[in-house]
């Protein structure tokens, strides 16, 4: 079957394999993993951070950074699309105590405008405004990149009401593989970082928290509470050095392929439109409300496996391990598909 759910399907490659099974290793917990120390001084370092902190999950990773930007009773605006509002278990209540504010604007996008007017007023009728939590890409927007004036916008408005601008940066690689941003300029537009390595860049496991000193010593605090210590954890984040010298320039041929998928779809009679593919994400919404599983059962039927992302909606994400021939099959499937 051709795995297209998702770009967290892969496998490591051979030259990932070697580089874990050689990575010197000690206990994390105690910072003792030369390894992991080596990925978080790295990725601090290239996006302009003093410290990183590697977590087994992008989900621990912004739960993380949202229980020490926070306090219970506090609200946190994000986007409705937003991963750490939809597909988080409800973790902002659950970890943190925190209520929500939503904002929606198209493709998951977040204006300084839109931010400026969803803070709370200093008022005890309200909950306190703490935190603006972003998304780039933003999966459900059919993995829209945000744009970096935009981004920085918002950064200013953030920053001017004294709030924290934290990333969601699950699918950050692809969105700066796609505009060529330098990685520092972008990296300090925030206050913390949550980038993963095992969607796009093909890790098995692991995301690293970005964020200043103090905001790591604490995070290091909340990982442990929330059992996200780990051991000899090396061979993961050996894992991640390899593919970021590897793996990111090669983002480009998933955002090539995915794009394929896109073209095709757009003119098929059976598809209402599709969300601008703007790097590894295909969303297609079906015509006559017709019903995402038909469609999913159909691909599965010839071979392909995607995912129903709404009733009528349905999503193909491209990655390391889906090639041209793969490609060429995927396209048949749905030219054939009516």
């Amino acid at each position: 079957m051709i795995d297209l759910r998702s770009d967290t399907v892969t496998r490591p490659t051979e030259a990932m394999l070697k580089a874990m099974m050689s990575a010197p290793t000690g206990d994390d917990v105690y910072a003792e993993d030369p390894t992991v120390n080596r990925l978080q001084e790295e990725l601090a370092g290239q996006f302009g951070h003093e410290a990183g902190l590697f977590c087994p999950s992008g989900t621990m990773a912004n739960q993380i950074a949202i229980n020490v930007h926070v306090s219970p009773g506090d609200e946190v605006l994000c986007h409705r699309l937003s991963h750490v509002y939809n597909y988080e278990g409800g973790g902002i209540a659950r970890n943190s105590g925190a209520s929500v504010r939503l904002v929606d604007e198209p493709h998951g996008a977040m204006p300084a405008s839109v931010i400026q007017a969803e803070i709370n007023p200093a008022d005890s009728h309200f909950a306190r405004t703490s935190l603006v939590c972003v998304e780039d890409t933003v999966n459900k927007g059919g993995g829209a990149v945000q744009s970096l004036a935009m981004l920085a916008e918002g950064s200013a408005a953030s920053r001017a009401a004294g709030l924290p601008f934290h990333l969601d940066g699950a699918r950050a690689w692809n969105a700066l593989r796609k505009t060529g941003e330098d990685w520092k300029r972008y990296g300090t537009l925030f206050d913390s970082i949550s980038l993963c390595l095992s969607k796009g860049l093909g890790t098995p496991a692991g995301s690293v928290l970005l964020g200043s000193r103090d905001f790591i010593e604490e995070a290091h605090r909340t990982r442990k509470v929330m059992g996200g210590g780990m051991r000899q954890v090396g061979i993961l984040a050996a894992a991640g050095l390899h593919a970021i010298e590897h793996h990111f320039d090669r983002l480009q041929d998933d955002h090539e392929r995915a794009s394929r998928i896109g073209a095709l779809l757009s003119e098929h009679p059976a598809v209402l439109k599709v969300a601008p593919v703007e790097t590894n994400i295909v969303i297609a919404q079906l015509t006559g409300g017709r019903p995402a599983s038909e469609l999913v059962e159909a691909q599965r039927t010839a071979g392909v496996l995607c995912s129903a992302f709404g009733p009528d909606k349905v999503r193909w994400v491209t990655h390391l391990d889906f090639g041209d021939d793969d490609l060429a099959q995927v396209l048949k499937s749905l030219e054939d598909w009516n």
